[in-house]
């Protein structure tokens, strides 16, 4: 049997996403997911980040950390797949895993030094907001992306939900500093359905409510005749 394996994480991130809930379930579904990939700005760091703004999106291999899963199981049940069919967690993106490593691929939009730290700046992420990293290296077209692949029952991108706004929330989001940035990315998470799978393509219960904290607001939310509907928007200290 092969001997334990200690990992140090080499960097944190920072996201939109402060809670578990409203995640996207892959990377790259929600465009204006930006985030950053925080290095201490050691020399060690700088040397080994050097070159890596010549290449336009990364591999992140992170700690799935926050979670709440307690005794890990074989058989898992995807969203995808309505929440009631069991499927081999290795057959699976599922973050309840024997070990909690995620890998995702991000757009890189540039490098950043601020406050004694060098910072990845980056689109599309899945993360939790102070998730660990445990590497990042170069997504490389010519061997990641292959053109003979296939994915079993995830072979498309799931249409997005449309979405709503009532006045109040509405009166909200103008008041923020950037509503349009602010209106997207609420849009484009609540989109992908973050309700549990057994919720997916149904109304749920009559006044089902649903709440999501993403960015600093705090989002209150529903599904009605399939449109997502933002009920309440709440600016919160974080």
């Amino acid at each position: 049997m092969a001997a334990d394996v200690t990992f140090t994480p080499i960097a944190h991130i920072k996201s939109c996403y402060p809670d578990r809930f409203g995640i996207p379930r892959q990377a790259g579904l929600v465009p204006s997911a930006h985030g950053e990939i925080v290095f201490e700005a050691t020399e060690e760091n700088k040397l080994a980040l050097r070159g890596i703004e010549e290449f336009s999106h990364l591999w992140v291999l992170f700690v799935f950390h926050g979670q709440t899963y307690g005794e890990f199981k074989p058989l898992v049940r995807p969203p995808r797949l309505g929440g009631n069919k069991s499927i081999g967690v290795y057959a699976t993106r599922s973050p309840n895993r024997p070990n909690a490593i995620g890998m995702s691929a991000v757009k890189l939009l540039g490098i950043t030094a601020e406050k004694g730290t060098l910072r990845l700046q980056v689109q599309g992420g899945d993360f939790l907001d102070g998730t660990p990293v445990l590497d990042v290296k170069p997504y490389v077209p010519y061997a990641d992306a292959l053109s003979d692949a296939s994915s079993a029952w995830a072979i498309y991108q799931e249409p997005a939900l449309p979405v709503r706004w009532s006045l109040e929330a509405e009166a909200v989001l103008l008041a923020s500093n950037d509503p349009e940035k602010l209106r997207c990315l609420i849009a484009e998470t609540l989109g992908q359905d973050p309700r549990p799978g057994y919720e997916r393509g149904k109304d749920g219960k009559p006044g089902q409510r649903w709440n999501m904290k993403i960015s600093s607001y705090s989002v209150f939310w529903g599904v009605d005749n399939g449109v997502a509907e933002v009920s309440q928007l709440e600016q919160v200290a974080r």
